[in-house]
């Protein structure tokens, strides 16, 4: 509502001066203030806020009249009247300096527009100068305790129990009258018997008194503490025509503040706290509405230590009431007692160190002109060091829109006003531009609730100069316009363009002021204002298009007939309540015929409300809305959702609801015609609710959500919320008869709410947030450094919970149940059902008296119908003390049986938080039971982290840490980053050979030890744990290895610091053999994504061979991935001795002037036999991402042309490439697998190797195409320690892997040819003879002899190329069916076979190059 802002500024008085100022009174429209101290008055202008005119009383009147006390203004400012001690009353003649006498002005730079343009510009921007005057004093003959002004009167009490009635005018012929105060009858209410004077008052008089004007009558605090209301009969007052009325059982009241707007009487009391009365209307007794006092739960060191009430001030639009104490502080509160701001805790009492502050006493305070400042006059206990100083502080606010334009309560905006600046809630404008007017809601976006800050507009300075003070604002239903106005005119401005509109004619601008607010419908302002023309007043509702000029010309005016106080839009509707206590409506269309878009204002209804309403100014707020009380026509007519079907009226905080009159005959639509469609009359007003503050209703639809869009939400100060909640029949079902259409459901809240997000089920609120500032400590601390930096937060709550609860309460379930599927979808929803398990266990677990009727097993009921149901339990019980679990678990079920389901939904984590309750809650051997199913489960899943956590969870269950739940984990274990740490520790780069491998030295230590129990006791249960988790981990391992799982092998052994290399070791004759090598190589290929082989197919005599062009890489290619980086990378597999051959390859890159037929033949014979592997690297499943352009592209003229290659002349290319190193390039990267996958193939190669399980190696070298690794374990095969079977399962496995590759992988065969040597000599060792032919390729006889064509070419090699062991070793290429197609449909195993048209040239050519 209200917010303070910043720190609060001091004013300086310019006049020097012993005397501190110790009383403020402002003017009736609070541009000025008057300021006394003992034998001063001064007056002060508001803004700038300035000394006008100060009126020093000299030594021997002061010596007469008494010091000064209190100050009152004639209502329209022209005369003062001050109270001394001696029981005069000065009155002071407040003059005006004439022409041209200001004290400031504005300086203007040449040629500002503004200057002297302006109609009556100096009143508006300048201080006037002011003099005063003192008439004829007057004497009452007794001390003067309150001044109250009334019209044309002063009314005065005094000490010797009398009233006296002045007139302003001085002592004309009736100028005074006394009225004693025991003549007035009091009684409990005014239906007593009038029999003179009920109480005896002798010696009473009236401590403090204020008229309230709604109410006609005087709200007064008795000299004995007691609290009364006195109301004049007729129009005069005279002794015969005052009735008084006592509130009952008050003996305490201290002071009195009125509030006219909600006819409330704020009594301050001794005890520290405020009554707040109200007049029954029926018996005119003083009923208690409420009470304003600081509760021990907030406030519990000083709640009862405040003192006394010394003042309670309310602010000009009344929606809040600023109290102070005798002992200091300052509190403010919404008008039905919701506490917003309290200076007695917190940043305000305490400093950074800790050390109190001494709170502020408050010796009288004043709000400022539309409550954008506070004025409190300090009390200062030592005189301060300069006499420059006074004590006037001014505190700054920013309030709510909805004070005083609660059209904008229909936004999902909150728009605070200070009186310079705008702060809104806005996400950003581009997301919410491309919206229709048809559908002007945009979801909210995370932009609008996530963050604190706000979007601050700064109102356009040339506009608040000459209209200062800034009275209404508005903003649109999207959030991206907002309008304002001051005193007079108005502004908007745009979040798109960034930039204010103002009139262009200023004259237009200063005759006409807002008086009904504004509000936006579609891109018009809606403004209900006055004009001032020809000294004449015009009442207008005028319409501006958004896009145009401001200006009169544009504008689609409206004549009224009264003054407008409120309006308000809903859809095409406009709403307007005025003086004369009618409500209009009007219609609004949009018309298009003109150039500028223009409206048309029609109106549709007149509804007189004079009979309920007593005075014209109660009424906070009027809005149409579609909400009515019967549901019938909703199901039969949903279309009649968004007409307008009742008038909510505000009136002095009772809601009161006018609903369309349906029970006469209805008229179906379509048989009326258009033109002259009758509106329904309204039914007489029902009262829906009490102490409201502000009410909410949208007017959008949206059939997945009626229950929250067609509810009316309230809210109700320290009362809460309400809801007035719709019921809907489930399924288009008869309503039941008994069952109530609409439900008014209370709730609470944690923050004032000012916008409420309907289908997002959030309230909108602003809080304040306190910075501290420690100034200079000590007695010459400044005021300011007292308090510190205020700034305002946006806050938002869900209230989902609330709501859902009260309904489970009154036993409606089902309607409950539709609105939590309504709202399932909510990122919030699963918060909303933890937190209402949460509420409700609270309250009833911690119940002193045993709960008749438990509302827990309804809630619990309730959520089982949810997915959620599992988490939601167990987040709630972890968060809530271990003493409340028997109490929830025994209303929602075993948590044993809730972890079996948690298990068998897959949900580990959630199993995993039941498994701490059920450690807590059962014998340590069901939650090792429990545990262990959760491990194997992890485990079996490869959740790492939770298994580490299983791991410490048992050993601490092992070592007899029942009591306590494990605490939670720290980074401090395994770490899960990619899962190879043992291998980094040992430092094996990936360019170590093989031979490297076999002769290297390891230390092996573990890598990571996992935390263990306390050492001192236990040592055997520790143990048994120990082996416990080992024997699971070794299963789990076995389990692994068995199904050929090496990935998951290794990121087990990584994750959880299992030691591989020993269980190998153990398990090397066991479950580390392998089976079948085939099947086991395949699996590889698979998990590790690594691509089977394809055989290099080139052509020599391709179109491009004998060098007229010459396809080249381009040279940006080689820039961002240079040949050498690329190379190199792929050679760090090589053994060493391919290193020269490396230069010789790079060198071959940069002959120029070659041929390529030469290039080829020369680096092909550079080459010795044992490096081809170098080069036979991987391919992946997508040839294309990896490759810059496979080999076959290059016998393709067309592909050359088309493809990464450009043709460029010899001379010019800057590097040239042989068809062979091309091949080789392009092989390099078509048969390139993932980098990863290669580095952890290496690891796992190197802990079997460690471990000594020789057919993984094998497996292992034949994927990596690793002749030496293959060469090692067959060199190791020889050796005795090895067992015989392991001997043969090598062989035989490699015969199985030759057979498989001859039939489905030709691309091993290369490599099989290259270890031929040590195949054969694997042979010869063995003790049964096998044939060497075996691993001659079959292909040769049986596959050849296909179908003779161009596709079958010459089997073997050319003998010009052939060379060195590979000649006995050919491998033929498989026949090429005719017509390109392919030999067999390609397979995972394979990839497709080259097509028939290179067909001549690759049955030439010798496949062991690659």
């Amino acid at each position: 509502m209200y917010f303070l802002t910043g720190w609060p500024r001091r004013l300086l008085c310019p006049l020097r001066s012993d005397e501190e100022p110790f009383h403020i009174q402002p003017s009736s429209q609070r541009f000025y203030f008057a300021v006394l101290s003992e034998t001063q008055l001064s007056v002060w202008f508001s803004r700038p806020s300035v000394l006008i005119v100060s009126y020093i009383e000299s030594a021997k009147a002061a010596a007469q009249f008494g010091f000064y006390q209190k100050a009152e203004w004639k209502p329209d400012d022209s005369m003062i009247a001050v109270a001394t001690a001696k029981g005069y009353i000065l009155l002071f003649d407040v003059l005006g300096g004439g022409d041209d006498k200001y004290l400031y002005e504005p300086v203007y730079p040449k040629g500002s527009p503004r200057v002297k343009v302006t109609p009556g510009y100096k009143e508006e921007q300048c201080a006037p100068a002011l003099s005063l005057e003192m008439k004829k004093p007057v004497d009452l003959e007794a001390p003067i305790t309150s001044l109250q002004s009334l019209q044309e009167d002063l009314l005065v009490c005094t000490a010797d129990g009398y009233l006296h009635v002045l007139h302003w005018d001085g002592l004309g012929s009736n100028g005074r009258k006394a009225i004693c105060l025991t003549t007035i009858p009091f009684s409990l209410d005014l239906q007593s018997a009038r029999g003179g004077p009920s109480l005896d008052l002798e010696g009473v008089y009236i401590r403090c008194m204020e008229y309230c004007v709604t109410l006609d009558g005087f709200a007064a605090v008795l000299s004995d503490g007691r609290l009364g209301f006195i109301t004049p009969l007729s129009n005069t007052i005279t002794t015969d025509q005052l009735q008084g009325v006592w509130a009952a059982d008050v003996t305490d009241g201290t002071c009195v503040a009125v509030n006219n707007k909600y006819r409330l009487m704020a009594f301050g009391c001794a005890s520290g706290s405020v009554l707040v009365y109200m007049i029954d209307t029926t018996t005119g007794s003083m009923q208690l509405s409420h009470k304003l006092e600081l509760t021990p739960k907030h406030y519990p060191d000083i709640y009862n230590k405040t003192g006394p009430v010394k003042l309670i001030c309310w602010s000009p639009d009344y929606s809040v009431a600023m109290v102070t104490w005798e002992c200091g502080g300052l509190s403010l509160w919404s008008v039905f007692g919701a506490h917003l701001i309290c200076t007695l805790g917190e940043d305000f009492a305490y400093r950074s160190d800790g050390t109190k502050k001494d709170p502020i006493k408050i010796s009288s305070m004043s709000w400022g002109a539309e409550g954008y400042h506070l004025w409190p006059e300090a009390d200062v206990v030592e005189p301060p060091p300069s006499s420059l100083q006074a004590g006037i502080l001014q505190f700054q606010f920013i309030k709510s829109a909805l004070t005083v334009n609660p059209c904008t309560s229909n936004q999902e905006q909150v728009l605070l006003h200070g009186e310079d600046r705008l702060y809104l809630t806005c996400g950003d404008p581009t997301q919410v531009h491309g919206t229709s007017d048809s559908h002007p809601h945009t979801h909210l976006n995370p932009t609008l609730l996530g963050h604190k800050h706000w979007h601050v507009v700064q109102i356009h300075s040339t506009y608040l100069e000459s209209n200062w003070p800034i009275r209404f604002a508005a903003i649109d239903t999207a959030g991206q316009c907002m309008a304002v106005a001051g005193r007079r005119g108005f502004a908007h401005y745009s979040l798109f363009t960034r930039k204010w509109k103002l009139f262009g004619n200023i004259t237009q601008e200063q005759n006409m002021a807002v008086t009904g607010g504004l509000a936006w419908w579609k891109d018009f302002v809606v403004v209900a204002c006055y004009n001032f023309i020809d000294h004449q007043e015009q009442v207008r509702l005028k319409l501006y298009q958004r896009s145009s000029n401001l200006d009169n010309a544009f504008a689609s005016v409206t004549k009224l007939h009264s003054d407008t106080l409120l309006l308000n839009v809903f859809r095409d509707m406009v709403i307007l309540f005025r003086a004369d206590c009618s409500i209009c409506l009007y219609s609004l269309e949009r018309r298009n015929d003109s150039p500028t878009p223009s409206a048309s204002v029609e109106l549709l209804q007149e509804v007189s409300m004079s009979r309920y309403i007593p005075h014209p100014a109660l009424v906070v707020s009027v809005t149409l809305t579609s909400v009515r009380t019967e549901t019938g026509i909703t199901l039969k007519a949903p279309q009649q959702a968004c007409m307008a079907e009742s008038i909510m009226l505000n009136l002095a905080g009772q809601l009161i609801m006018l609903q369309r009159d349906r029970s006469g005959p209805q008229v179906r639509e379509k048989e009326t015609p258009a033109n002259n469609k009758k509106l329904l009359p309204f039914c007489p007003p029902v009262v829906l609710a009490q102490c409201v503050e502000n009410v909410w209703t949208t007017c959008r639809t949206n059939r997945k959500k009626r229950h929250l869009l067609e509810a009316l939400w309230l809210s109700c100060g320290e009362a809460g919320m309400k809801v007035w909640l719709p019921l809907f029949p489930r399924d288009h079902r008869k309503p039941h008869s008994f069952l109530s259409r609409r439900i008014m459901l209370p709730f609470h809240i944690n923050i004032y709410p000012l916008a409420v997000l309907f289908e997002d089920a959030l309230v909108l609120g602003a809080t304040n947030e306190s910075v501290l500032y420690d100034g200079l400590q000590g007695s010459t601390e400044p005021l300011e450094a007292l308090f510190p930096y205020c700034t305002v937060e946006r806050t938002s709550q869900i209230y989902l919970h609330h709501i859902l609860r009260q309904l489970l309460v009154r036993n409606l379930g089902e309607q409950a149940l539709m609105l939590a599927q309504s709202c399932a979808s909510l990122p919030y929803f699963p918060h909303v059902m933890e937190l209402m398990v949460h509420v409700v266990l609270e309250e009833e677990a911690t119940s002193r008296e045993p709960i008749p009727d438990p509302l827990l097993p309804t809630v619990a009921k309730f959520i089982t119908e949810f997915p959620l149901f599992l988490q939601t339990i167990v987040h709630c019980a972890r968060k809530t003390e271990y003493a409340l679990w028997n109490y929830l678990f025994a209303a929602v079920g075993n948590p044993k049986d809730l972890f079996e389901e948690c298990l068998m939904a897959q949900d580990l984590d959630t199993a995993a938080s039941y498994l701490i309750i059920l450690q807590n809650m059962e014998v340590p051997a069901v939650s090792r039971q429990h545990a262990t199913l959760l491990f194997n489960t992890a485990l079996e899943q490869g959740k790492w982290d939770l298994c580490r956590h299983m791991i410490r969870f048992l050993k601490a269950i092992g070592s007899g840490e029942m009591e306590t739940p494990p605490p939670t984990p720290t980074t401090q274990e395994p770490s899960s980053t990619g899962g190879f740490e043992f291998f980094r520790n040992r430092s094996i780069s990936l360019s170590q050979s093989a031979d490297a491998i076999a002769t290297g030295k390891f230390n092996l230590q573990k890598t990571f030890s996992m935390p263990t129990g306390p050492s001192a006791k236990g040592r055997d249960a520790e143990c048994a744990e120990n082996m416990y988790i080992d024997m699971m981990l070794w299963r789990h391992a076995r389990h692994l290895l068995e199904q050929v799982r090496l990935r998951d092998l290794g990121c087990f052994s990584a994750q959880l610091g299992f030691e591989l290399i020993g269980w190998l070791c153990r398990e090397r004759n066991r479950v580390a053999h392998v089976d079948d090598f085939v099947s086991a190589l395949k699996r590889l290929h698979k998990d590790f994504l690594w691509p089977f082989p394809v055989i290099p197919v080139g052509s020599l005599s391709s179109p491009l061979k004998n060098g007229r062009c010459r396809a080249v890489l381009s040279s940006r290619l080689l820039k961002s991935q240079s040949a050498d980086s690329l190379l190199n990378s792929d050679m760090d597999t090589a053994p060493p001795q391919a290193a020269p051959s490396n230069h010789t390859w790079l060198d071959g890159l940069e002959q120029e002037g070659k041929d390529m037929d030469t290039a080829s033949s020369a680096h092909s014979n550079q080459h010795s036999p044992q490096t081809h592997d170098a080069f036979l690297s991987l391919l992946t499943n997508k040839v294309e991402e990896y490759s810059i352009g496979s080999a076959t592209d290059l016998t393709e003229t067309s592909s050359v042309v088309d493809g990464d290659w450009m043709m460029v002349d010899e001379n010019s290319s800057t590097l040239s490439l042989s068809q062979a190193e091309l091949e080789h390039i392009s092989m390099e990267l078509a048969n390139k697998g993932p980098h990863k996958s290669q580095v952890q193939l290496r690891y796992l190669l190197h802990v079997f190797m460690e471990a000594g399980c020789l057919e993984w190696c094998v497996v292992l070298g034949l994927i990596l195409r690793d002749t030496n690794v293959i060469k090692q374990v067959i060199c190791f095969l020889d050796s005795p320690e090895v067992p015989q079977e392991t001997v043969k399962s090598v062989r035989s496995g490699l015969l199985a892997v030759d057979t498989w590759a001859s039939t489905d992988c030709l691309g091993y065969k290369p490599f099989l040819n290259l270890i031929q040597p040590q195949l054969q000599q694997l042979m010869d060792s063995a003790s049964e003879q096998v044939q060497p032919e075996a691993f001659q390729p079959t292909g040769q006889s049986s596959k050849l002899g296909g179908p003779e064509g161009p596709g079958s070419a010459v089997a073997g090699p050319r003998p010009e190329d052939s060379r060195g062991a590979a000649a006995p070793l050919g491998l033929a290429l498989p026949p090429l069916e005719p017509a390109g197609g392919f030999s067999r449909p390609p397979s995972d195993d394979c990839p497709p076979e080259q097509t028939e048209e290179q067909g001549d040239e690759e049955g030439t050519y010798d496949c062991t190059l690659s």
